[in-house]
């Protein structure tokens, strides 16, 4: 088990994203009793891809438009997010990840 302690901040977004595992995402899932599936799985590793390009933490419109372009059959908008991560993009989808804490209110727009 992670001692959240040592890489968490006050808010529980983790301090340095290069020490984000399995675990760590699995460990803050529980906090929230989620089960994470393998739509929740797509949608963490794809803000990880994301975040690696950049360096920033991406914002919810491109992480939708990332999915949409994978899987053009279904219907991919907020609510599709907000099903997955009921607290929300920023403050959940982001935390699991292994994102620092968003500072823009944009970021679940």
């Amino acid at each position: 088990m992670i001692d959240k302690k040592d890489i968490r901040d006050i808010s529980g977004f983790i301090t340095d994203s290069s020490m984000w595992s399995i675990d760590f995402a699995n460990q803050v899932a529980d906090e929230f009793d989620l089960n994470l599936t393998e739509k929740h799985w797509e949608i963490i590793n794809l803000i990880r891809d994301l975040y690696e390009k950049t360096q920033k933490v991406p914002e919810l419109r491109t992480v939708l438009k990332s999915v949409r372009f994978k899987n053009a059959e279904f219907e991919i908008d907020r609510k599709y997010i907000y099903n997955l991560f009921p607290y929300g993009y920023g403050q959940q989808a982001c935390k699991i990840a292994g994102m620092r804490e968003p500072k823009k209110l944009w970021l679940d727009l």
